[in-house]
């Protein structure tokens, strides 16, 4: 202790407050000394004052400096500021185990320990030292708040993603709210590099200059402007231009600003377009568009470098020079030096990449400049005049004013088609977006950038479209001989065809430029910059993609290099998909396709910000507020439109397309949650239905029934389960109740929820898992009951496995058992019990992990579940690490599986009734638990990727469904008996004993069950007791009669005449050997402990009081054993257990004699309301 200084603290009088006391170990003789020399003047650094000591430790703003630790020559400084009298003995620590390795590496540290006060301390706790702790303690101790409290300060690292966790740390509600939990953290949390939120060193960031608005004016202003907006004007007119060109505007507005509002609303990672809309309609549309997207930039790169050679080719032409054939195959050359060229820029760097855009920007402002001063010049030449251009000319103008549409290529074209063939000159407004990962805040950058950039492009094309209308005419000889004495004989082409003018000529804009070669630049530049967009946005949205893995085989692209996590890989393909379609040489034909996906992908932006506005989850809170949900929806109406103007064909290949990718994302299931607008929309269609279904009055004709069975985990009573979901399959309510005894963590109780939900969904059983804890069997059954459900969708069944451990199991579990077929007839429910021969309760049998949580020997976290907005790709460098954690200790988890073994290594196995449905778990199985997943199931959790996949063998195959302890093979005769209610069976038999009208469920149930694909050829046959045996015949058609009506299929119908016959002598001895354990010759009345002993005996006054019902249930049990021994299914009337007159044993017997050595028994009681009517 000589180098190290300790703190000692303690809890004062005051709640919530504590006072810290520095405690120098170091015996100091001279206590007078030492305040004098503190008091002192001096230079020496240990003699400043509280104040500089403070300085020192903080930086400018007041943070602690060296993570809030500091030497101990400042702590016996401060040590000797105070006098002892002041330091009241109040102690509280931090040990150095406890503290991050961080702070382990600092040679001089400093130690807490934490003791509660004395009484004596408290009584000298004097007001000085109180104005001490709320005055001076924050400014002269030096010491972060947060070492002295459990609770976690609001920082923005508490809620990124876990990946880029770091020191910052939230406890979890349990280390605050249990005293006895502390936080476990076994390792540091460092932050990973987070390459999205562009504060890394050395990352490339772009502004919203840079990075959006440059790229979409680039990506608008392709080929279009040069070569096509001087025909569209020719075709369409001034006017019908304007309205062609604002109509192509608002479509593009209309998306901007649906973009805007969803990447205003959170962080916004790399992907684009592929991210907004993964994020907010799910990983199936996300990832359809995805992939159609990214081949459509990587198709349309091909196309702007054809663009550029066919351009080239064009100037090469009129210079006479050619490389081969002055056709296709120097298209082709060209074509690939000229991508191999971009290639080369965009994987050396973004930064050069961006530097080429501002250079072909720079170029294309010219040639666009160009054009305007052109026009003001006018024609330099006759002959530039005979080719159409006047200059700028009023009648002119008026003419031009109005559309004159002619026919081209057998094509009669009218607005729409001219529509159609001009909209792709205003796409590229995702161009921005699309490298959203490489912007500084895409938050801003995004809608600032993109409504800039399609304003300035609208502005652009609307003046050049004046302009052309004001100064070109519509057809033009370009003869010189028609001008001669000032003839305007060249603008009239009946005599014959004209070659140029604006309907006829795509050169018009050269011919109108000052200088003619800068328009060849600014094609150029308009067609490189385009490619080069396409070239970057492809790679970037296809790695984002593959992040994710929601296809097979791509994860491989996912990998990026450099500091800016360049997708060098994607790039690569990229080139070489874009070299084969440039090898084609004629994209004409694909053109309209690519245009299509384009606006599939504009089409579902709007969608995701209606769809958003619709649902209205909490977390949509956009920052970017003019938008309008109705005008989203517009805005996907019109992208419908467009896409089907364009080509019809094209846009049901487009359809098509994204149909079956959505089905494949679909049909994988992909580990990913993003917290989607469908999933808020499917709570909130949930929501609406549950409150109009509360609206609807019940009719008998609707009934359905609800089931909650008492089956504890489902996987420790698989044939319960199964059995309760043949009832309610594609029809009604099943909700597995579970009662855990004793008090339980969060932690234990989620693992349980994960569990039942994991094997409903591994055996496609569509059912709710109900916990309750802390209290015993009758108390967590009556609270099963009565808080199950909501409104309509509320159990009216009650379904248990029978007890057949009612002999020898305490008396006390024998009562609540019966108490709770009570409870629920107190609250009209209906009561079931289901008995099979080889018992329910199958835990021991397949080795359930319910029994072998707690684990002293295993010291395995839970593992991390995927976090809101997180995909599978986030996990990886977690599960990787997971992965060497679990595959050392799964081994030999699984062979500790059974009882003797787990003794052996220190699981607490809890023996439960084979058979019975008592779902108990001893209290100390809930207390400092681990979240060890199933060891059964953590193998095939490793080896299974982070997407579902189909396993080999079929989903119903029972090998695959059910293992025993350590994954071994079960026998099949125990294969059967677990599937004996979902394997299909042929001629099987079902006996219905209705003995009592209780509303008809006892003949209801089996009719549902006759129903089902596994029992459909069986057969029904209906036992019913005859009131006189006289009537017998009359009473026989009757039923027949009945049992027609209610359009029940039967094959036999039996009644039973003389059920009052006395039973016979073998039958009464059953009955006595069963109930004598419980026979007493009297009851006493005494405590409430007696009263409940008393409810398990059967006196002599009991026996006698029933002794007609008892005789008539052991002549039944003579009958049942004549007629339903080799029968699949038995289903009865349950014995009315009467209160106060039938005690716990004696009815567990009546049902005891009725089932033994019998099939599977269902007893049934209805609620005495009627399940079945005859009327239509």
């Amino acid at each position: 202790m000589s180098e190290t200084a300790s703190f000692e603290m303690g809890s004062v009088d005051r709640p919530n407050r504590f006072q810290v006391n520095p405690v120098n170990h170091q015996k100091n003789n001279n206590d007078n000394d030492n305040n004098r020399k503190l008091h002192a003047p001096s230079a020496d650094p240990e003699s400043d004052g509280p104040h500089e000591v403070y300085r020192r430790l903080t930086n400018i703003e007041g943070d602690l400096l060296e993570d809030d630790t500091f030497d101990a020559t400042q702590l016996q400084l401060l040590n000797k500021q105070q006098p002892r009298q002041h330091r009241p003995s109040i102690k509280s620590s931090f040990r150095d185990k406890d503290k991050p390795s961080r702070f382990k590496d600092m040679q001089t540290t400093t130690r807490f320990q934490v003791e509660p006060q004395n009484e004596e301390s408290d009584s000298n706790d004097s007001q000085e030292d109180r104005e001490l702790l709320d005055n001076e303690y924050d400014t002269k101790y030096a010491k972060s708040f947060r070492h002295f409290t459990r609770e976690a300060l609001p920082r923005l690292d508490n809620y990124r993603n876990m990946m880029s966790i770091q020191a910052a740390y939230r406890p979890t509600l349990d280390e605050l709210h249990n005293a006895t939990l502390t936080g476990k953290r076994s390792h540091s949390l460092q932050r990973n590099p987070d390459l999205e939120s562009g504060n890394m060193n050395g990352v490339l960031k772009f502004g919203w200059i840079k990075g959006v608005l440059i790229r979409c004016l680039l990506n608008i202003w392709g080929v279009m402007l040069f070569l096509r907006l001087s025909w569209v004007v020719g075709q369409a007119g001034i006017i019908e231009g304007f309205v062609l060109i604002l109509t192509t505007t608002a479509v593009t507005t209309i998306t901007a600003l649906s973009m805007s509002a969803i990447s205003t609303n959170g962080v916004i990672k790399g992907g684009g377009t592929y991210y907004m809309i993964s994020r907010s309609l799910g990983p199936e549309f996300g990832g359809s568009i995805g992939l159609i997207f990214s081949l459509a930039n990587v198709v349309a790169c091909a196309m702007y470098v054809v663009g550029f050679c066919e351009s080239m080719q064009a100037m090469m032409t009129s210079m006479d020079w050619k490389i081969v054939d002055g056709d296709i195959t120097d298209v082709r050359i060209v074509g690939s030096v000229t991508i191999l060229l971009l290639l080369i820029i965009v994987v050396v760097g973004m930064e050069w990449e961006a530097k080429a855009q501002i250079g072909l920007l720079v170029i294309l402002l010219i040639a666009i400049a160009d054009f305007l001063i052109g026009s003001f010049i006018g024609p330099k030449s006759e002959l530039e005049k005979a080719k159409g251009f006047l200059g700028y000319n009023a009648t002119l103008f008026q003419t031009n004013l109005f559309a004159d549409y002619r026919k081209e290529n057998h094509v009669q074209h009218d607005f729409f088609s001219v529509f159609a063939i001009f909209f792709p000159a205003a796409t590229g407004i995702l161009a921005g977006a699309n490298i959203s990962g490489d912007l500084k805040d895409p938050q801003k950058s995004i809608p600032k950038g993109t409504i800039l950039a399609i304003v300035i492009t609208t502005g652009t094309y609307l003046l050049m479209v004046v302009v052309c209308g004001s100064t070109v005419a519509r057809d033009a000889t370009g003869n010189l001989t028609d001008m001669v004495n000032g003839s305007y004989e060249f603008l009239n082409c009946s005599m014959g065809g004209c070659d140029f003018g604006l309907q006829n000529s795509f050169q018009v804009i050269e011919l109108v430029s000052g200088f003619g070669p800068l328009i060849y630049a600014g094609c150029f530049a308009a067609t490189l910059s385009s490619a080069l967009a396409s070239l970057v946005s492809a790679p970037k949205v296809f790695q984002a993609l593959c992040k994710d893995e929601l296809y097979p085989k791509i994860v491989w692209f996912a990998k990026g290099y450099g500091k800016n996590n360049e997708p060098v890989r994607g790039y690569v393909l990229t080139f070489i998909i874009a070299s084969a379609f440039i090898l084609i040489g004629k994209l004409n034909l694909i053109a309209p396709l690519i245009s299509n996906f384009f606006l599939a992908a504009y089409m579902l932006i709007n969608f995701s910000t209606f769809h958003a506005s619709l649902a209205k989850p909490v977390g949509w809170r956009p920052t970017f507020k003019y938008y309008n949900m109705w005008l989203s929806l517009l805005g996907s109406v019109l992208c419908v439109a467009v896409m089907f103007l364009i080509s019809w064909a094209t846009a049901l290949i487009t359809f098509c397309v994204v149909l079956a990718l959505y089905l494949i994302v679909a049909y994988r299931k992909p580990d990913v949650n993003w917290g989607s607008t469908t999933q808020a929309q499917t709570y909130k269609n949930a929501l609406m239905s549950v409150q109009q279904l509360n609206n609807v009055e019940d009719h008998v004709k609707n009934y359905r029934p609800q089931i909650l069975v008492l089956s504890g985990l489902p996987n420790a009573r698989p044939v319960l389960v199964d059995f309760a979901y043949m009832l309610t399959k594609n029809l009604s309510l099943l909700v597995c109740g579970h009662v855990l005894k004793g008090s339980g963590s969060q932690k234990y109780r989620n693992y349980l929820k994960d569990r039942a939900s994991n094997w409903f969904r591994k055996h496609h059983v569509k059912g709710f898992y109900a916990l309750v804890d802390g209290e015993d069997f009758e108390a967590g059954t009556r609270a099963l009951m009565q808080a199950t459900g909501i409104g309509k969708l509320k159990p009216n069944i009650i379904l248990m496995g029978y007890k057949t451990d009612w002999q020898t199991c305490e008396r006390k579990e024998l009562v609540q058992y019966f108490n709770v077929m009570h409870k629920a007839l107190d609250m009209y429910l209906s009561v079931a019990i289901l008995r099979v021969p080889q018992g329910l309760d199958c835990s021991q049998l397949l080795g359930s992990p319910e029994n072998v949580w707690s684990t002293a020997n295993c010291n395995l976290d839970v593992p991390r579940t995927l976090q809101p907005n997180e995909s599978s790709g986030d996990l990886q460098a977690t599960e990787q690490s997971a992965r060497n954690v679990l595959s050392g200790s799964v081994d030999s988890l699984s062979r500790n599986v059974s009882q003797d073994a787990a003794k052996n290594s220190g699981l607490n196995i809890v023996k439960t009734s084979s058979t019975s449905d008592l779902s108990f778990i001893a209290n100390n199985q809930t207390k400092d638990v681990s979240g060890v997943p199933d060891p059964l199931d953590v193998k095939a959790a490793i080896e299974q990727p982070n997407t579902i996949r189909k396993s080999k063998q079929k989903h119903d195959d029972p090998v695959s469904l059910y293992r025993g302890p350590g994954g071994v093979e079960l026998p099949k005769d125990v294969l059967a008996d677990l599937t004996q209610f979902t394997r299909k069976r042929s001629h099987a038999v079902i006996d219905v004993w209705w003995l009592y009208d209780d509303g008809g469920l006892t003949l209801l149930l089996p009719y549902i069950i006759s129903t089902r694909h596994t029992w459909q050829s069986c057969k029904l046959r209906v036992y019913a007791l005859a009131n006189k045996q006289a009537e017998l015949e009359f009473e026989q058609r009757s039923m027949a009669s009945l049992l027609s009506k209610f359009r029940i299929d039967y094959s036999d119908l039996t009644l039973i005449p003389d059920i009052t016959k006395k039973p016979q002598e073998t039958s009464t001895q059953f009955f006595n050997e069963l109930i004598k354990d419980f026979m007493v010759a009297e009851k006493e009345n005494g405590s409430k402990a007696t009263l409940i002993e008393d409810e398990a005996l059967i006196s002599d006054d009991d026996l006698l009081a029933v002794v007609d019902k008892t005789n008539r249930y052991l002549r039944i049990r003579e009958y049942l054993h004549e007629q339903s021994t080799k029968s699949d299914l038995v289903v009865m009337t349950l014995p009315m257990p009467r209160k106060n007159i039938v005690s716990a044993p004696l009815y567990m017997a009546w049902l005891e004699s009725l089932s033994r050595n019998m099939p599977p028994f269902l007893f049934v009681r209805g609620n005495q309301t009627s399940v079945l009517t005859f009327y239509s």
